[in-house]
């Protein structure tokens, strides 16, 4: 045997061991992932001692939960853009469109040229020229207007008498 005393290996070194390589693994994870640093931080914040032994994991951990919280408002506002830029392009076009048209609608209408004739103008015209039509609507504007000027100058002589009346219709026939 050895003048040296051999180490008895204590079955603490293998357990403080991989104690060593678990806290180390954390120092690699919880860059990536936010869920290992909240409950890693969590777990130092809980006990002091831990937290002294451990402070690079510690601000480790912090830093990267405030990275993925600058992530997340970047990302909110990156969001925000896209969505009032779509709505900008997309839905404020067609919703001016339809006010316009809905307001507008009558005016358009109004401003297209007419579609149809009055299809009994082209008659009356047709009509006119007529010799025996000619003659009744030129008896019928006669007729017509003798009544007015016997009304109105009855108005400014009083009521009509007998005869006045008989001569008024002679001359209307």
């Amino acid at each position: 045997m050895s003048p040296e005393k051999p180490r008895p290996r204590a079955k603490r070194c293998g357990v403080e061991f991989e104690e060593e390589r678990a806290w180390v693994t954390f120092y690699r994870r919880v860059g990536r992932d936010t869920a290992i640093a909240s409950e890693v931080l969590a777990q130092l914040e809980a006990d002091p001692e831990m937290k002294r032994a451990h402070l690079a994991l510690y601000l480790c951990c912090k830093e990267s939960l405030r990275i993925h919280k600058g992530r997340q408002a970047r990302n909110q506002r990156i969001g925000q853009t896209v969505r009032r830029l779509c709505h900008a392009l997309f839905v404020a076009p067609v919703r001016a469109l339809q006010r316009a048209l809905h307001l507008g609608g009558d005016l358009a209408v109004e401003c297209l040229p007419e579609t149809a004739k009055e299809p009994a103008v082209p008659q009356v015209r047709q009509l006119t020229r007529e010799p025996e039509f000619a003659q009744a609507h030129s008896d019928f504007g006669a007729q017509a207007t003798l009544p007015t000027v016997a009304t109105a100058t009855a108005e400014f002589e009083g009521p009509p008498s007998r005869s006045s009346r008989s001569s008024a219709t002679r001359a209307a026939a």
